[in-house]
């Protein structure tokens, strides 16, 4: 379980807020707030009901506290008591956090207010405590009884944080010019506070310089198995070695937010009566447990089961899920297997983690490595585990070897190979697992040689045009040192260090998602601000590092003899000129020209009428000879007759298939005829024969059942040609969209 907490923010809102200072467009209250709705809006997102909040306003124009009896505490507000922050009471606080009219208000006294609240908050229960305090320190203090509260401070065990506007930090570097002395004066007064009590203070520039930093989620260690660790049978060997060991997760992905987790309510009045969106309707008992205090509402499912049935309405009919039966596909059909019969398919297991070999490190492929690693701990409490866990990682570290171990984490789970790699540091020992693969899990694909050239006859080329030679090798060889980044960083005493480290390399796409919610809650219009720099900052490679490799780089394209390659054009378009042989011979003419034989039987005429005959493309070579039908087209006529060709060979073959054996070779000639139909811009033929596909498909008129191609061709993404990839298309954006549906009209 997280620790409780319980965090006050006390805000300064008095007049001398509104100014602005700094050389800075905005004022110093609008600034100094960027830093408390990126905390606040931290919080809210983790929605731990352990995590509390509270509100204190400094120089208000009226008074809120539990002593505002007392002059010392006037004009100090609390706007928010100690509890859960959620939505609502976020938009509540931007309503209500403003500048005031006044600039009376002791800071101090805003700093005794918040001790009170936690004290009777918290009581003498465990809770992390902290006060964070945002002034500018304008305004009158008053220093007496500062030891005192420091010293209330430090029994409650509360941390102090002062951030001041413009307050001066020689450690970061920052001094402001021509201080007031009064503002002077303040600042020494917070400092002997924090002083006193082991605080912390700083100057807001800091604060807000490092809110682009992301900050990483603590996680508690939860163990994913907790047993023995064998080496041998202990039920048969009583030399068997059994260690208790604790399994915990080393490395695990962390995905970013799904917008499916934030649903808003779309509830239209308060009567009970109201309407709600068709996403979020619920059963009329339910409406109330179903709404969250957040403004969100919890989206339920259903599934519906369905057969073919003639006699039924729609020729569909629901089954319940307890009539279904669970199936193997075996080729087209399915095995049914009973319940009863299930255990056959199971294997009976005991949770456990056996070692069944070791293996030298030189021996393992790195890309063995199936998931994210694992540290396997002895139990913290049993030293006579400790001892032995040690003495096996030793023993595995000096011998530079692996452990292979059968891995089942619960009873009647699948076992699992892993790897157990020791790892040994300064005052940490452990073994890190990892999955290994069966041999059913390879790829065992084979790809020609890099090296050499192999001939048809078997003849082994060392030096070939697609070899690169000495020359080159060493050029490349050259430009991959001086591109070497793992000393190119420096180190705060300025020397060499890598350049991105892990520990220092964020993820752009999660705290890119973070942050615009964050921002969106706070902000409910305006445009997000661009990423932070540490998030795009490994985007791209170092100008000085591409400087510095220039002379590499220039000998590297001279010895690969890199060429500029000439833009690709746009599109073919139809009546394009047709490819001349160097010789100027017109090859199609004297391909055209009649024999002497036919010219002295007089029938020119009849050779004239072949040669312009229409191109017929075979159905066992189409692609190539429909493209040589869109070369020689010398009209838009052709053009349509070679797509109707290529469109009658694509059905025949989902016609004629048997199973889906030439769905893939329809699939490829139909991606063909979509490309060339967008490139002679007739994207009108490819999405007439679409449709009519579509019809035939569905209407079970190419064969019987054959959804499965459709499927198949959507897969593909070979979709109705839009305005967008063809200006002659009138095809919009949605009815692209709607088309893919199989209840859309065709």
């Amino acid at each position: 379980m997280a620790d409780k907490e319980a965090t006050i923010f006390i805000i300064d809102v008095g007049a001398s807020m509104g100014e602005t200072h700094g050389g800075r467009t905005q004022s110093d209250f609008d600034w100094a707030m960027t830093y408390v709705w990126d905390k606040i809006t931290s919080i809210v997102a983790t929605e731990r009901k352990t995590l509390n909040v509270g509100v204190v306003v400094l120089r208000t124009a009226g008074t809120s506290n539990d002593q505002q009896d007392d002059d010392s505490y006037a004009h100090v507000s609390v706007v928010h008591p100690l509890g859960q922050v959620q939505l609502p009471e976020l938009r509540r606080l931007m309503k209500v956090l403003r500048v005031s009219q006044t600039d009376r208000g002791d800071a101090i006294s805003a700093v005794v207010v918040a001790i009170e609240m936690i004290s009777k908050f918290c009581k003498k229960l465990k809770y992390k405590r902290k006060i964070v305090l945002v002034t500018n320190g304008t305004g009158s203090f008053e220093p007496d009884g500062l030891e005192q509260i420091a010293a209330k401070i430090s029994e409650d065990n509360i941390e102090l944080v002062v951030l001041g506007v413009d307050f001066d930090d020689l450690e970061y570097g920052y001094k402001e010019e021509d201080k007031d002395e009064v503002k002077a004066e303040n600042e020494r007064t917070l400092h002997t506070l924090v002083d006193g009590c082991n605080g912390v203070i700083g100057t807001l520039v800091q604060a807000i310089d490092e809110l682009g930093e992301p900050r990483l989620k603590v996680t508690r260690p939860v163990p994913s198995y907790k047993d023995n660790f064998t080496l041998g049978n202990p039920e048969e060997f009583e030399s068997a070695l059994v260690i208790d060991v604790e399994r915990y997760p080393r490395t695990m992905l962390r995905r970013p937010a799904t917008a499916s987790n934030f649903v808003q309510r779309t509830d239209l009045s308060n009567a009970a009566g109201s309407t709600q969106s068709t996403g979020t309707v619920v059963p009329e008992g339910e409406q109330e447990e179903a709404r969250d205090p957040t403004g969100l509402t919890h989206v339920k499912y259903a599934r519906a089961y369905r057969v073919k049935d003639d006699e039924a309405p729609g020729g569909k009919r629901d089954v319940p899920y307890e009539d279904l039966a669970k199936g193997y596909e075996y080729g087209r059909t399915a095995v049914h297997i009973s319940e009863s019969d299930q255990l056959v398919t199971k294997m009976e297991t005991e949770a456990g983690m056996q070692i069944i070999g070791f293996i030298p490190w030189a021996n393992y492929d790195r890309y063995m490595s199936m998931t994210a690693s694992s540290t396997v701990v002895p139990q913290r409490t049993n030293k006579k585990a400790i001892l032995a866990m040690s003495s096996l990682i030793h023993a595995l570290y000096e011998l530079e070897s692996y452990a292979i171990a059968r891995f089942v984490p619960k009873k009647g789970k699948e076992p699992v190979l892993t790897l157990l790699a020791p790892s040994v540091d300064v005052d940490y020992e452990c073994l890190i697992d990892v999955q290994l693969p069966f041999a059913e899990d390879f790829r065992p694909h084979k790809f020609p040689p890099l090296d050499r050239v192999l001939t048809v006859s078997g003849k082994v080329l060392k030096e070939h045009r697609n070899l690169p030679n000495d020359t080159l090798l060493d050029a490349m060889s050259d430009y991959v040192d001086s591109m070497d980044l793992s000393k190119f960083g420096r180190n705060d005493e300025g020397n060499p260090t890598e350049y991105m480290p892990i520990k220092e390399t964020y993820s752009p796409v999660l705290h890119r998602i973070d942050q615009a919610i964050r921002w969106r809650a706070v902000h409910p219009t305006g445009e997000v601000p661009p990423p932070y720099e540490i998030l795009t900052r490994y985007s791209k490679i170092p100008a000085e590092l591409v400087e510095n490799a220039q002379t590499e780089i220039q000998k590297l394209i001279a010895a690969a003899d890199v060429k500029k390659v000439p833009p690709k054009l746009a599109g073919r378009k139809r009546g394009r000129d047709s490819i001349k042989p160097i010789s100027g011979i017109d090859v199609e003419k004297l391909l055209a020209q009649p024999g002497p034989s036919s010219a002295s039987n007089g029938s020119a005429s009849t050779s004239s009428h072949q040669a312009q005959a229409k191109p017929t493309i075979s159905p066992d070579n189409a692609i190539p000879t429909f493209r040589q039908a869109l070369d020689r087209a010398e009209s838009v006529e052709a053009i349509h007759d070679a797509a109707a060709q290529l469109g009658r060979i694509i059905e025949a073959r989902i016609r004629d298939s048997f199973g889906d054996q030439k769905y893939a070779r329809a699939i490829e000639e139909m991606g063909v005829l979509r490309q060339e139909m967008i490139e002679m811009e007739e994207p009108g033929q490819w999405n007439g024969f679409l449709r009519g596909l579509k019809g035939k498909v569905l209407g079970e008129d190419l064969g019987g059942e054959r959804r499965e191609v459709w499927w198949g061709i959507r897969r593909a993404r070979l979709g109705l040609v839009t305005g967008r990839e063809a200006p002659q298309s009138k095809v919009t954006e949605e009815e692209a969209r709607e088309f893919w549906g199989t209840t859309s009209k065709v």
